[in-house]
């Protein structure tokens, strides 16, 4: 190995670190005991809230953690997708991506009121919704992880933003592999936190396409399973009042956070094109195949995902702020 001499040693410790600061992972203020002391009763109350949630309503858990998804894909983990609309921005809320299909902001709402009684402009409303994303997938069966905690909320929103940077599943594989590799993210995280469709229901306007006229064809996609497209084909209809119709994601094991999703994929029948589409690259779908076949990897790795996601553009220290209320900056 050739010697550096120490012009050199410092050029590239300086590269090191500046990419470090620039990257969009960079997060060094994070902690994992970030509220111990602060808000030591944090989880449990975030916990509970998730929990009555879904006593009401058991889809919500699927509901949460794709609003924690959406809002780490804007501009950071920031809790911008919560913010309503003001004269000075138009917010997240009603970007194609969100527009009629966002939901848990009440639940939001309900847990970050909790969380101020008992520790008042302490917790951020971007830690809770990361928080409660965890609890979601805890609570319907799936791995509990270890969340680095401290992230500030953030001040504006941006519906173009929102329109721009959320993956689509009507997007080919490349483009939404494309948008997680400019958040810092890679192929592997595609894969495993594309897993959450474990869990869910979709609207018929974001798969009927794959049913009837495919690439305008004029026949069904042609990887979806015979049994699944009758299904569909009767749950979405070929008319336009069936697009707010809803089909489960894993129609196995819909309320259940597991791999099933996986043995979906490996049986022509994921529902969203974005989902089968991980079986027509070699990478992806062995990723895919070895999740089918190891539960316990996949959650190990999904649980390794969620916390590189959270930490997308954080908001630390003196920048951001701590919001009273979720829907509003101070």
């Amino acid at each position: 190995m050739q010697a550096m001499d120490s012009s050199s040693y410092t050029h590239s410790l300086l590269s090191f670190v500046i990419i470090l600061v620039l990257s969009p992972l960079a997060s060094s203020q994070l902690d994992y005991k970030f509220y111990d002391s602060t808000c030591p009763n944090l989880t449990k109350i975030v916990r509970y809230g998730v929990w009555s949630a879904m006593g009401n309503e058991t889809r919500m858990a699927a509901s949460l953690l794709r609003l924690h998804f959406h809002d780490c894909f804007v501009n950071g983990c920031d809790g911008s997708i919560l913010l309503d609309d003001t004269s000075s921005f138009t917010g997240e809320k009603n970007a194609g991506p969100n527009r009629m299909s966002a939901r848990g902001f009440e639940v939001i709402d309900a847990i970050k009121a909790n969380v101020e009684k008992s520790c008042p402009s302490t917790v951020s409303c971007a830690d809770i919704l990361t928080l409660a994303a965890r609890e979601s997938v805890y609570l319907t069966g799936g791995p509990y992880w270890s969340l680095p905690l401290g992230r500030r909320d953030g001040t504006t929103a941006s519906q173009t933003a929102a329109n721009q940077q959320i993956p689509s599943p009507l997007e080919p594989l490349e483009n939404i592999t494309a948008k997680f590799t400019s958040k810092g993210l890679e192929m592997k995280d595609v894969v495993v936190l594309s897993g959450a469709h474990t869990i869910g229901f979709a609207k018929c306007s974001t798969f009927k396409q794959r049913l009837f006229n495919f690439n305008s064809t004029g026949n069904p996609d042609p990887t979806l399973g015979s049994s699944l497209l009758k299904d569909l084909q009767s749950t979405c209809p070929d008319q336009d009042s069936s697009d707010s119709n809803l089909a489960a994601l894993d129609p196995v094991t819909a309320n259940k956070f597991d791999n099933v999703y996986y043995k979906n994929l490996v049986n022509n029948s994921g529902l969203l094109q974005s989902d089968q589409a991980l079986m027509g690259d070699s990478n992806s779908a062995a990723m895919v195949n070895n999740y089918n076949k190891y539960p316990y990897l996949f959650y190990n790795d999904f649980g390794a995902s969620m916390v590189k996601m959270g930490k997308i553009g954080v908001l630390t220290g003196t920048n951001g702020e701590i919001r009273k209320n979720c829907r509003v900056v101070n």
